[in-house]
Formats: structure tokens, sequence, C-alpha cells
């Protein structure tokens, strides 16, 4: 589980999801965490089913799964739309021949939702998604995907200037997401895209920064999701009515995991943020979308920081919870003086 630090916790009172630390940790079983998932009742797992469609199942479709602002773009989906759109992907992807047991999906994508759909579509039949941050360059792309020996690449017309085809024999197919968008959405009753597969079975695979040496690849199998619910609902506090926003790309592993899987597990409206950084656009997307749950780093609250009192411009008191990842920051990268402030390190 997450590491939280406790240097300014005795200050915050209120309703949490862990309410007494030391008797869930004396009494924990991961069996209780699997129970919050609907493979506990069904037998059956997938990580994407669990994300989007279950909640559909359980009658939760006309809720917002999504909000999308960049700058004056803004959209927001339901859950039945982002199940719609991933069934959508996955239809595609299945008339591309991928399949469950090994197939290896790569998502070159801005942070957009079409980015969040591709990976769940992937893993929705059954393929290992492996995101790709926007920023990354020709070696970069390169070198993960021949790791993994890629076969498949979801991006657009633009990043795919970044992608060495030449140099990358294992890759047959390069969808671009402007021509998965222009084919008309085909709604479907059930789930008849979803490969249910083992819980050990490849779900997600990310690669390491490189700051140490070559990048390693790091897969992630389908039980994951219990330890993704888990510590969303109690390091991260998340609420269904909440207003959830992660800054990272989900091309990193908080962006995946702390971005995309732990809110819409535990069923919060997912705020994904694109464009370049502005700390105009990040203060009036909270005001606006009445943000509740606010993950960043400590390099994007000093540059905050360095804005000065440009806060006080804008009415952030929707937040109720600001975590950091990453290196330990400052005592002094508070932002805004908020009372309640942790750092998760996952």
């Amino acid at each position: 589980m997450a590491q939280v630090t406790t240097s300014h916790i005795e200050k915050i009172e209120g309703n949490y999801n862990l309410a007494n630390y030391e008797t869930v940790r004396e009494n924990f079983d991961w069996a209780d965490a699997k129970k919050l998932l609907a493979a506990a009742k069904t037998g059956k797992i997938n990580a994407a089913y669990e994300t989007i469609d279950r909640h559909v199942d359980d009658g939760y479709g006309d809720k917002i799964a999504l909000h999308y602002i960049n700058e004056d773009e803004k959209k927001s989906y339901t859950f039945q739309q982002v199940k719609d759109k991933t069934d959508h992907y996955a239809r595609i992807l299945k008339e591309q021949g991928v399949k469950k047991g090994g197939d290896r999906v790569f998502i070159f994508l801005p942070k957009t939702p079409e980015c969040y759909i591709a990976i769940l579509a992937a893993i929705k039949v059954g393929a290992i998604a492996g995101p790709l941050f926007e920023a990354f360059m020709e070696d970069a792309i390169r070198d993960r995907i021949n790791d993994c020996q890629g076969t498949l690449l979801i991006t657009d017309q633009e990043l795919v200037k970044r992608v060495p085809q030449q140099d990358i024999p294992t890759l047959k197919t390069i969808l671009f997401v402007e021509d998965i968008e222009q084919q008309p959405l085909q709604p479907v009753d059930g789930d008849p895209f979803v490969e249910w597969v083992d819980w050990e079975d490849g779900l997600i695979i990310h690669y390491t920064s490189g700051s140490t040496g070559k990048p390693k690849g790091v897969l992630h199998a389908h039980r994951a999701v219990q330890h993704h619910i888990v510590t969303g609902k109690w390091v991260l506090d998340i609420k269904e009515d909440d207003v959830y926003w992660c800054t990272s790309h989900p091309g990193w592993v908080t962006g995946s995991v702390y971005g995309l899987f732990a809110p819409l597990l535990n069923r919060a409206t997912v705020v994904i943020q694109g464009g370049r950084f502005s700390a105009e656009n990040w203060y009036s997307l909270i005001e606006e979308l009445g943000v509740t749950i606010w993950y960043s780093a400590p390099t994007a609250f000093r540059m905050l920081l360095s804005k000065g009192d440009l806060y006080k411009d804008y009415d952030l008191s929707s937040i109720r919870h600001v975590l950091s990842v990453g290196e330990p920051p400052q005592p002094r990268s508070n932002p805004m003086g908020m009372e309640s402030f942790r750092c998760t390190n996952s």
C-alpha cells in the first residue's frame, strides 16, 4: 500500500473511508478488497469491465465518468458513453486480430479521453495495454515497442511522425484515432467484447524512466485492480461523488493506476486536462468543475507557488484533499495553505 506522510494529518477531521488505520491493518485480508469487485460474485475478471462496464450494469450509466478540458474545448462523458466508446474501439481491435493471451497493444496519444478509452479497449479484449507518454521521442518509442514485440499501435496523425516504423519489425498495424472516431458508433447490449481472463494474466505494462540505465518493463496483472480499488478508497479517500483530478499522463504508472483505475473503480468522476501547463488554466479548471481531490507532483506545486497569490483570484473551496507523488515535497510546497495535504509514494 502507498506510504502516507503524517506531518499535517493530525489536523484533519472528517468522515473518511479509512476511519481507523490500526483496526483495518490488523483485520485486513485481500479477500475483502476482492469483495469490492464484480469478480467476487461472478468468478470472472477483466479490469476494463470492473472499471467501466460494472457501473453501467449496476445502474450508474448516466453518471459522469469523465470531464475533458483543453482550453476552450470541453466535453463530458457518462459511464454508458465510455462503455460504448470502449466497445467501439474493442470491436475494431478484434477485427484487426487482437486477442487475449499476450498480444501487446501500444497507445501513443495525448492526454485525451481517446487515450484512456484506447487503453481500456485493449484491456477489454484481453490484450496487454502499453501506454506511451505523449512527449516520448523516437528512441523511447522504438525501445519499448521492440522490447515487448508489440504488433499494434494506436496513435494520431501528428504523433505518428515520431514512430520509427522501419526500426520496429514486429509492428504490423497502426490505427489512427482520427479514423476510429469517424467510424459509426454501434452501441450494443451486454458485454460482447469483454474477454474474461485469469487473475495473473497481463493487464498493462509500464517502463521505468531510464534514470538508472535502460528502461525496464514492469508487467501488471489483472489482480492489481484489488490494490487499485482499495488504495483509491483508503489512501486517496475516493468517494463516488468526488470530482477527481490526477495531472499525470497514463503513460506513467501514476497516471494509469491513480489517474484512471483507482478513481473509476471507485465510481468517481475523473478530470482529464489537455494542453500545456498554465497556472491560470489549472485554477480555473478546479473552480469550474468543483474538483474535490487533486493529485499532482512537487514540480507542479512549485510552478504554482512561483505565481504567488494568484490562487486567491479563484474559488478553490471545493478541494478537500491534495496529494503528491514522486519526490518528497518541501513543507512550503503545501499549495494554497491547505490544511489537508498528503504525500503518497507508490
